[in-house]
């Protein structure tokens, strides 16, 4: 299971590196990997071929990397109850301080005037 595991995570860290690789290789203005090789590219693949090409890998890594990833998750399942946390006994708090009732004062009204 373990192995599984390590080989899915060294499969989505290798992905991973070569979406960078192929994501850094496009130019954001259209040139790409065209660009790069001059125009030797140009006549051998053309502009248009090359974007698609990097489009296609783009995605296409992009879902190998989701697919392997939930794989992972798949294969690992849920957690196994072998070892229960222990938990720290919980602190007693200190009793809250309350403050002395204060005496209440009747509230003070206006005197009627004298008739």
């Amino acid at each position: 299971m373990d192995t599984i595991f390590t080989l899915l995570m060294i499969l989505v860290m290798i992905a991973s590196v070569l979406l960078v690789i192929v994501i850094m290789a496009q130019n954001p203005k259209g040139g790409g990997l065209s660009g790069t090789f001059g125009g030797a590219s140009s006549a051998q693949f053309g502009v248009q071929r090359t974007n698609d090409f990097m489009e296609k890998a783009t995605w296409t890594l992009g879902s190998v990397i989701i697919v392997l990833i939930v794989l992972s998750v798949i294969m690992t399942g849920k957690p196994s109850q072998a070892a229960p946390v222990q938990q720290k006994p919980a602190q007693k708090e200190a009793p809250a301080k309350t403050a002395p009732a204060s005496q209440t004062t009747p509230a003070k009204t206006p005197a009627a005037p004298a008739k």
